[in-house]
């Protein structure tokens, strides 16, 4: 595969090889954004922009990457803003010469064998649509998670969006209209794991509660075959369990605006550190900005912000049976 990085410059001089992260270092703390930003080659840049990404799409802080990853803050903090490990750019040279991309460099799971490169040919350039026919299609072509049971789904309701978006209250309020049982997948993961969602993250990691919420989410599936599903904000920055969820469950993205997701929050006396920081609402809506493109995916998306609770369920009642071809 030709011509996936054209036109860039020769990248390194003689010796640049032994370049570390730490010659960008500042003398001491995190490094703030250079001031000439020309000096900060564009790969890198765009590189710190995807891990930015990536760590609001899962809700984490700086620090918490840094921890585990097991390098310094300092250190994250150069990457995120394109200064440091300029080792990269040898990789991005030596993919050019080798007239290929970096990924096929550095052994991505899609360069792994021929057909995975064919695929990944086909799927280059297209959009989000028909990405999205090809997933559907690859579903039920090849039956992932057991395939998709159109009848099944479609009586299993699961709420998606960021915590204060309403997903509890109107749950309920739904599930109870609908005479559906309500379940709060939180406290399933809970159950499974015999202590509280932090307490699980404290003590077990990002992959242990991953697991727990694979577990509890099968099982809800497997035991109702009609349910209102309260799903945790962070399940769809896990790729594996938002398939599942999207395979069996119609979906609602219930939205809101980042001044209502915090007010809320912070009425239900939730106080943790994001929720007293400085940059709080800058967080919040990097985080609503990584995973706004997975929440998309839901069937029907539902603004629960500018309009009362009883007007909001009124709506969302509505526009749910109609979904399920229920009558109003």
């Amino acid at each position: 595969m030709t011509g996936v990085y054209p036109c860039l410059p020769p990248l390194l001089t003689k010796g640049a090889c032994a370049m570390t992260s730490t010659d960008t270092l500042a003398p001491a703390g995190v490094p703030t954004a250079p001031d000439d930003a020309e000096e900060r080659h564009p790969f890198l840049v765009a590189l710190g922009e995807r891990v930015r990404t990536l760590r609001s799409r899962k809700g984490m802080t700086r620090k918490a990457v840094a921890m585990a990853a097991d390098v310094s803050e300092r250190h994250l903090a150069n990457l995120e803003y394109g200064t440091g490990n300029a080792s990269i750019l040898v990789l991005l040279q030596v993919a050019q010469a080798l007239h290929c991309s970096l990924a096929e460099l550095i052994g991505d799971v899609t360069t792994s064998s021929p057909e995975w490169l064919l695929i990944r040919e086909l799927l280059q350039g297209r959009g989000e649509a028909d990405l999205r026919r090809a997933r559907l299609q690859l579903v039920d072509l090849l039956g992932a998670s057991g395939g998709v049971d159109a009848q099944g789904r479609q009586a299993r309701v699961a709420l998606i969006g960021l915590r204060g978006a309403g997903k509890s209250t109107l749950g309920q309020r739904l599930a109870d209209d609908l005479g559906f049982p309500f379940i709060e997948l939180s406290r399933e993961i809970e159950q499974f794991a015999g202590c509280s969602i932090s307490e699980i993250h404290n003590l077990y990691g990002a992959n242990a509660y991953r697991r727990y919420e694979r577990r509890a989410l099968e099982e809800a599936i497997q035991i109702y075959p009609e349910v209102v599903i309260a799903t945790p904000g962070g399940l769809v920055a896990d790729s594996a369990n938002f398939n599942l969820l999207l395979q069996h469950c119609t979906t609602v993205w219930l939205q809101a605006d980042p001044a209502d997701h915090m007010e809320r929050v912070a009425a239900q006396g939730d106080m943790r550190p994001m929720a007293a920081s400085r940059e709080a609402m800058e967080d919040l809506k990097r985080i609503l900005e990584g995973r706004a493109a997975f929440y998309s995916k839901a069937d029907l998306a539902f603004n629960t912000s500018a309009q009362s609770l009883g007007d909001s369920f009124a709506r969302l009642r509505r526009e749910v049976r109609h979904l399920l071809r229920l009558p109003a």
